[in-house]
């Protein structure tokens, strides 16, 4: 993960190492205020030849529906296969601050995402209701392959919706084993669905434990610090619970890319010589 706490100027050189180390997957991120989410995707994915760049997430009050289908279907035909975007409420404090918050989120963002999957997918798109509204709207340029929109969700109402009215789920920090495995549960995708797990991860504990002495939602789960072997064990244990993606973010307070980067990639190998046909990234 590039933290979005990084500047700009440092995306090219991370992607590009990541790319060369042969990992999976970059994802960004879109807090206010720090960096554009698409913007960068679109940059990584242009400085990269083969790597997955993932956006977690967009907060759908910032975008009119029409306008994020646009620049989504841009990117998925200009790099077909290579971007994931997620999209989701936003933290509601600073969407009251832009002016932007929602009387009913999981309204919104309903109604939101079954009007950019419909109109990624070619679809005309006429629909009225509290927050999205459009009047026979269709794409010029729908991208042939159609990128996936995943949710990034927390409580029930918007897991189970994750599981039904999107193509994936994104997960952060702090999240157990036990807590993937109860979201799975509880979104019941019916087909394939993606299941992103951010993970906090480095090479030192005591920068991992620090960032999450402030967060209520932390209660004593898993971090995956020192060896790689020890965070690959710990990978796997997600992937058992049923994620797809394990995304190794770092500590606000330990930032190199460098250490984070070689981690990864050596957790990646341990990964793959344990089990060469497995499908997780």
């Amino acid at each position: 993960m590039f933290r979005p706490q990084l500047p700009p100027e440092q995306l090219r050189s991370f992607v590009t190492a990541a790319d060369a180390a042969g990992l999976d997957d970059v994802w960004l991120w879109e807090d206010c205020f720090l960096e554009g989410g698409l913007t960068a995707a679109s940059a990584a994915l242009a400085w990269t030849d083969s790597i997955r760049v993932g956006l977690g997430l967009m907060p759908v009050p910032f975008r009119n529906p029409a306008l994020a289908a646009m620049e989504l279907a841009t990117l998925g035909r200009l790099f077909p296969g290579r971007f994931v975007p997620a999209a989701g409420h936003g933290v509601q404090a600073w969407m009251e601050q832009v002016g932007a918050r929602a009387a009913s989120p999981m309204t919104l963002l309903r109604a939101w995402a079954t009007a950019v999957r419909s109109l990624l997918r070619g679809e005309t798109v006429t629909t009225s209701g509290d927050y999205v509204n459009l009047d026979a709207v269709a794409l010029d340029w729908p991208p042939d392959t159609v990128p996936p929109l995943l949710v990034g969700a927390r409580g029930p109402k918007t897991v189970a919706f994750a599981g039904s009215g999107a193509d994936g789920l994104v997960l952060d920090v702090p999240i157990t084993p036990d807590g993937v495995r109860a979201a799975v549960a509880q979104a019941a995708a019916p087909g394939p669905h993606e299941v992103v797990v951010y993970l906090l991860a480095g090479l030192a504990r005591e920068p991992l434990e620090a960032e999450l002495r402030g967060n209520p939602r932390y209660s004593g789960g898993p971090l995956a610090a020192g060896s790689p072997a020890v965070v690959a064990e710990l990978v796997r244990a997600y992937a058992e619970a049923g994620a797809t993606t394990v995304v190794l973010q770092p500590a606000e307070g330990d930032l190199a890319p460098e250490p984070l980067i070689g981690l990864a990639a050596e957790v990646r190998a341990l990964l793959r010589s344990a089990a060469p046909t497995a499908s997780a990234r």
